[in-house]
């Protein structure tokens, strides 16, 4: 009798479970080396369990990038809460989260390995993870306008100004530190920040 590979049910694993896998499995090789098989093999469970969540190797490291972004932003988000404006939180978020960014593994080896991966998101069109970084500025920006912390201007205009200049600390900075000490330039990100959202005198 033929032994058969032990595989999971697909009404038993979890989105997260194949995730995982398939972060482990770019930790190791890179996104240009990772295969769907190579995914499944990991997360034991079979092809077609995963190719029915996940049809292609683009749509799963998507939805990885967009999970591993989503917690790196909630956990800035908790560790500003107590901060007593909505300018200090949003500033004080932003230059937390692209921290954590910067030294997320997985971010990393992407950017190391495969950085032509988020080129169309610079050059093309917004993703999923600027849109949910976005969507947390604008949150912020209103809310400053609301307690007079931030300089008043429509909130889409500013979050979007804003998430370019993040957006381009974080895909940035291994060269931009070569030569400059990293705390030094969250420095002047944290002073750029604050000084533009400040409410103008008049």
């Amino acid at each position: 009798m033929t032994a058969k590979r032990h595989t999971t049910s697909p009404a038993r694993v979890d989105d997260d479970t194949l995730l995982d896998a398939a972060r482990a499995c770019v930790l190791d090789q890179g996104v240009g080396r990772t295969t769907l098989t190579d995914v499944a093999r990991r997360a034991e469970v079979s092809r077609m369990t995963l190719y029915r969540r996940f049809p292609d190797v683009r749509t799963l490291i998507t939805n990885l990038m967009t999970r591993e972004f989503a917690l790196i932003l909630d956990e800035a988000q908790q560790g500003v809460s107590g901060l007593p404006t909505a300018r200090e939180r949003l500033v004080a978020g932003a230059v937390a989260g692209i921290r954590a960014l910067v030294a997320d593994p997985l971010m990393r080896t992407i950017l190391d390995r495969d950085g032509a991966l988020v080129l169309p998101y610079v050059v093309e069109r917004l993703g999923s993870t600027q849109r949910l970084a976005e969507y947390f500025l604008q949150a912020q920006l209103v809310a400053g306008h609301e307690d007079g912390s931030v300089r008043r201007a429509d909130p889409a205009a500013q979050a979007r100004a804003t998430l370019l200049l993040l957006q381009s600390f974080a895909l940035s900075h291994a060269p931009a530190t070569a030569d400059v000490d990293s705390d030094l330039l969250f420095g002047e990100l944290t002073h750029i920040l604050d000084t533009s959202l400040r409410p103008e005198r008049p």
